[in-house]
């Protein structure tokens, strides 16, 4: 972070006697699953503390990770698990185990820490993305209704006076379509990329698409597959490389051995920071088949690096994607007749990078944690 924007947040911190604030969160960075909402988290708290901040961020246990670090200025407390994390988070909050707080911010993933229940001073609640369908797609038939209940019908009645931020217009509709919270309350504060994600390197010699993200039900990881086979009859020197880890590998796998896909489809896993920005910048489009984002972090990244994207008309993807300008935006049927037009047009392709270069500029994560911290002290507009 520059000077100036750490003066900037030094100074609002400072003036709004904000020195110490507390971050809870379902999951680490560390956390083998760790995405998108981990990668924000982290990206706040360490502007944070390098504006002088005293910050905590209590999350679960990250497997094979000590239980207590320090990582970029900000400590890390993990206890207990998955589901648990969520009853002893504001138990330690309330016993002010890690000292007092001044400031509170509470990552919404799913499922709340019921923070307006249990927290008195200011704070602010952010929710990525309103999770609704998805209980269905990775749980069991009553633990997903009973989620539903939970984050649609439950903690809704909570939330009502509390400052809510969320990446995208899209997401913040949806908040407020779904979860019924007062729309003057709800507030879309975009996600920012990271500096090394920039153009350079080579282009890949043939045609490549690049998925980047976690293997899970609602990023369709077999929908683009599919979709990338179809777009073969057009483009049949097409390869597919699809960055990431998750429980859904196996029905990934059992796609690409059914469409015979095993030369030209490939399953990379968890890739390092450096290889991820090779792979944007090799890629030819970056392909997106999610049924909902909060924002889209891997197709922002991506542009970043000059390479547009074509992804699904889905929440998130319709505000990172300037359909025609940066990338193009389709249906779930039109999605392989998307991939073909760019990949088969390189002034179209081109175009498309350009735009998606030139808009990425605006996104950066110093603007982001400075918008955060003034949600957290209440300073903006309703």
């Amino acid at each position: 972070m520059g000077t100036a924007d750490s003066t900037k947040l030094g100074d609002l911190a400072a003036a709004q006697g904000l020195q110490r604030v507390h971050i809870l969160a379902w999951r680490d960075l560390d956390d083998v699953e760790a995405g998108g909402s981990e990668v924000h988290a982290a990206e706040i708290a360490r502007r944070w503390a390098e504006a002088g901040i005293d910050v905590l961020v209590r999350t679960s246990h990250a497997q094979g990770q000590l239980p207590e670090v320090t990582r970029d200025g900000y400590r890390v407390v993990r206890r207990r698990g998955r589901h648990l994390v969520f009853l002893d988070a504001p138990l330690q909050e309330l016993a002010r185990r890690g000292g007092r707080r001044d400031g509170l911010l509470e990552v919404w993933n799913g499922l709340p820490f019921f923070a307006p229940l249990w927290a008195r001073g200011r704070r602010a609640t952010f929710v990525h993305h309103v999770h609704a369908d998805m209980w269905r797609q990775v749980m069991s038939p009553g633990l997903a209704r009973l989620g539903e209940v939970l984050e649609l019908r439950v903690a809704p009645r909570a939330y009502q006076g509390t400052r809510i931020l969320t990446p995208s217009p899209s997401s913040r509709q949806l908040i407020i379509d779904r979860l019924g919270l007062p729309a003057a309350n709800v507030t879309a504060v975009a996600n920012g990329i990271h500096q090394r994600f920039r153009p350079g390197g080579t282009r890949s010699p043939h045609p490549l698409v690049v998925a980047v993200g976690r293997l899970v039900p609602h990023k369709r990881f077999d929908m683009l597959v599919r979709a990338a086979h179809e777009t073969r009859r057009e483009v049949p020197d097409l390869e597919l490389l699809i960055a990431g880890e998750g429980y859904e590998r196996r029905r990934i796998e059992q796609v690409i051995d059914e469409l015979g896909a095993e030369g030209w489809v490939h399953l990379l896993g968890r890739v390092s920071d450096e290889d991820l920005v090779e792979l944007y910048r090799r890629a030819w489009v970056l392909g997106a088949a999610s049924s909902i984002e909060g924002w889209g972090m891997t197709v922002t990244e991506a542009a970043a690096c000059g390479t547009p994207a074509v992804a699904t008309r889905s929440a998130g993807h319709v505000d990172v994607v300037d359909d025609g300008r940066t990338g193009l935006l389709a249906s779930d049927a039109e999605l392989a007749g998307a991939l073909t037009t760019v990949l088969r047009d390189p002034a179209e392709r081109a175009r498309l990078g350009a735009g998606a270069l030139a808009r990425s500029e605006a996104y950066t994560w110093d603007r982001t944690a400075l918008a955060v911290l003034q949600g957290v002290a209440g300073l903006l507009p309703r």
